[in-house]
């Protein structure tokens, strides 16, 4: 049992309105996203299970770009490394700009999602070492797999089954999918970096201080910003480390204006304005064109399923996904309410926190790029994680509907409450009341 704090810090309390209304607006964005996600994995294992695969495989293996810098990829290469380097941009803009002018800039507050970030990174890679500690070979290097939750296709599922979820509870999906890619993406620089080559590595700095120095100073001339973030992105790729680090290095460089006293940024957020300009390109575009390239697998009927959802490293892939993410998310939760001393708000129970646990279990996009890291593009074990990642994210997102749905009516009267505007000024008359 948890008893409050002596500060009265509630879990997933309601924050302030202008996040609120900001969150709100990145959840429509991404649910339109996730389901465009899921057409790009629908239409990719369709095609790829069709007398047209052959098409399908010559598509992704299309070889594009100048040789000369070592930019000559293949399309499914160009989705990973250059579309996705979008996509981090975009959550590394969330994230700076959530904990330097969000409501998580309150270190209790931070705490909550950071926390279970990390618990839904280490206990599904826990789960899966130990499956794959005897099975020799290669397998272990699939150990972060099931480490990452898709936002775009995890909040699309939300939409439809928890219309009705506190804002609070929301934002902490949001939160937590932004903030274990990330972790996900510093485990890629120091795991899955086989060759380093320490010149390119150095010479992004150049065009990396560039861009900061005009990002700084506001200034957002594309015709500027643009190619120094793309030489940027070149010599990082040439680097050996995996491109896509160089979108969060990039989004951690721009600036984010602090709130001022009525909550209301004290000058211009370019951090804010890069993300509007950049969401519906990176949810709408480079996510479902990711996945069309990286989804597709020849599945082999009933045989062919059986074999590959046998084999340990789909076994941990689907465990890690559905089981680790669940324990992980809820025991870090618990542990921060635990010693934090602080208890759910009114309305919520943790049977809420489970299910919104089971629903960080879609990990799709970047389990994806870390099985094609690890096991290589194209090989048996590749196509092994491909359908265990589907399978996994499935199963996981069938076990948070039937928790959520439960809950749904509880929810509504919480929705009602926070939707209510009687002054008619545009602000819910809720977050007009003195905070708990």
């Amino acid at each position: 049992m948890t008893h409050p704090s002596p500060r009265g810090f509630r879990l997933f309390s309601r924050g302030s309105w202008p996040e609120a209304s900001r969150i709100a607006d990145i959840l429509r964005q991404e649910t339109v996203g996730g389901a465009l996600l899921l057409a790009g994995a629908v239409v990719a294992l369709v095609w790829a299970n069709s007398p047209w695969s052959g098409v399908y495989e010559s598509v992704r293996s299309y070889t594009i770009g100048p040789a000369a810098i070592h930019l000559d990829l293949s399309l499914a290469a160009w989705a990973a490394d250059g579309l996705l380097a979008i996509f981090f941009f975009v959550a590394g803009l969330e994230l700076k700009r959530e904990f330097v002018a969000g409501d998580l800039r309150n270190p209790l507050r931070a705490a909550v999602p950071i926390m279970a970030a990390v618990g839904g990174v280490v206990v599904p890679a826990l789960l899966f070492a130990l499956i794959n500690l005897r099975t020799g070979g290669d397998a272990l290097k699939g150990w972060a797999i099931p480490t990452a939750t898709d936002i775009a296709f995890a909040l699309a599922v939300l939409a439809v089954i928890g219309r009705h979820l506190p804002i609070a509870l929301r934002t902490f999906l949001l939160t937590l999918a932004v903030v274990d890619d990330l972790i996900a993406i510093v485990i890629i620089a120091i795991f899955y970096t086989a060759n380093l080559a320490i010149l390119p590595l150095l010479g992004a700095l150049l065009p990396l201080a560039l861009f900061t120095v005009l990002v700084q100073r506001r200034i957002r001339s594309w015709w500027l910003l643009l190619p120094l973030a793309a030489i940027t992105w070149t010599l990082v790729h040439d680097s050996g480390v995996h491109a896509t680090v160089a979108g969060v290095l990039l989004a951690f460089a721009v600036p984010v204006a602090r709130p001022g006293p009525d909550g209301q940024p004290a000058d211009e957020c370019l951090a804010e304005a890069f993300e509007h300009r950049l969401r519906p390109i990176s949810a709408g575009f480079a996510v479902p064109v990711f996945a069309l390239m990286a989804a597709g697998v020849t599945i082999g009927g009933i045989t062919g399923l059986t074999s590959s959802l046998t084999n340990p490293v789909a076994v941990g892939i689907v465990v890690g996904l559905i089981a680790g993410k669940t324990i992980g998310i809820t025991l870090a939760t618990w542990l921060v309410s635990r010693y934090t001393r602080a208890s759910l708000d009114s309305g919520l129970t943790w049977t809420d926190v489970v299910g919104l646990a089971m629903l960080a279990g879609i990990g799709f996009t970047v389990s994806l790029l870390i099985g094609e890291l690890a096991f290589g593009t194209g090989t048996p074990q590749d196509d092994n994680v491909k359908i265990a990642v589907l399978t996994g994210s499935l199963g996981a997102a069938l076990l948070a509907t039937v928790v959520l749905r439960i809950r749904n009516r509880a929810y509504r009267h919480i929705h009602h409450a926070e939707t209510v505007d009687a002054n008619h000024d545009g602000i819910p008359d809720i977050y007009q009341q003195r905070p708990e």
